[in-house]
């Protein structure tokens, strides 16, 4: 039985004749069950079925009578991603190559890091932002992800780990322009933050956008305690725009002017992230702009490790000069983290094991 999109911001992305369960939150979950006779105490239930226990078969949950069970069978299904392909890393990096339905793949990681693990989240199916240097958009954007789609990867990644093992920490910046996908990401990081679901504090999720400026500025009501962070890679509009070719759209004045309202409104600091290309990007002019806009705007810069994409023309600034553009930038006192390379010896780029898999 087809259903409405209950939870399905964008109906170009509902994939399924089949509402996922993934899509829906509280409230609307509560509106279903009084709309089909059922008590408020069984969302309580469902949930920790779904969220608490990883079940994936609704007739697995016990504690409901069977007519509901029947019912949400009906209209409801709890997975629709398929794990196609596992990568392992030395390092401890795992990435995971997701098909759905439809025939579209995603990608989803976990990083980790002694004892924190990090999963790193897909909103769309391929990229339409372009950037020259990464593989995600090379295809181009298929489409944008459901929210329960962006829910289940969370899932997906979560079962995968050992039972000592627990997701501490969310960064939406897999594949594709998360803000914009804006209604489906804001939908899934909620249920990803509530405490009937996986209740990630908020201050431990990380959205990384190009720099939207009208959806940085809306995102600055939302009331999430989120980290911001604005993929720069150039403090310059000119080379900007040779890498990230909707840079053309949005110039570094107004992206900033929107990163100082963010601020203003939410007190929280917004990151900036600069992958380091070797000669391109990490002369001492380069370190010394990026530092004029994060003083500006009272940013952090993390500085990214590029892990090379066959084709790209593209290759990784080597250690030392990472370095030096590290502590140039501390000199111009700037707030900044210089992050390793993780994933190696595997499909480490965003996009690289999805790309692999359609030739």
């Amino acid at each position: 039985m087809a259903t409405v999109g209950i939870g399905c911001r964008d109906m170009d992305v509902c994939v399924s004749t089949m509402e996922s369960f993934l899509n829906l939150d509280k409230p609307m979950l509560l509106a279903w069950l009084a709309q089909n006779g059922q008590a408020a105490y069984r969302a309580g239930q469902i949930f920790h079925w779904v969220y608490g226990q990883g079940i994936s078969d609704w007739q697995q949950m016990t504690n409901l009578s069977q007519p509901l069970r029947a019912k949400c069978q009906e209209q409801f299904s709890l997975r629709c991603g398929r794990i196609e392909r596992r990568q392992h890393s030395r390092d401890g990096t795992r990435k995971w190559l997701l098909a759905w339905p439809d025939g579209a793949r995603t990608e989803t990681v976990l990083i980790v890091d002694g004892q924190r693990r990090t999963v790193c989240l897909s909103t769309q199916v391929g990229c339409p932002v372009g950037c020259v240097f990464c593989a995600s958009g090379q295809g181009g954007l298929e489409r944008s992800l459901a929210t329960g789609e962006i829910v289940e990867q969370f899932l997906q990644v979560r079962q995968e780990l050992q039972p000592e093992e627990r997701i501490s920490n969310v960064v939406v910046m897999g594949m594709g322009e998360p803000l914009a996908n804006y209604e489906n990401t804001l939908h899934a990081i909620r249920i990803i933050n509530a405490d009937w679901a996986f209740g990630i504090g908020a201050r431990h999720i990380t959205l990384s956008t190009i720099g939207l400026p009208k959806q940085i500025r809306r995102l600055a009501h939302e009331d999430l305690q989120i980290t911001l962070a604005v993929s720069l890679h150039a403090a310059d509009d000119s080379l900007r725009q040779r890498l990230i070719p909707w840079a053309a759209r949005y110039p570094l004045e107004e992206i900033f002017a929107a990163i100082d309202y963010y601020f203003g409104q939410t007190g929280r600091e917004v990151t900036l992230e600069y992958i380091l290309l070797r000669d391109v990007n990490c002369s001492t002019a380069d370190a010394d702009r990026l530092a004029s806009w994060a003083r500006r705007s009272r940013c952090n810069v993390n500085l990214i490790a590029y892990n090379a994409v066959a084709d790209s023309g593209f290759a990784a600034a080597s250690a030392e000069t990472a370095e030096r553009f590290a502590q140039r930038l501390k000199a111009r006192g700037v707030n900044v983290h210089l992050r390793r390379s993780r994933g190696g010896d595997i499909d480490a780029a965003c996009g690289q094991l999805r790309r692999k898999a359609a030739h």
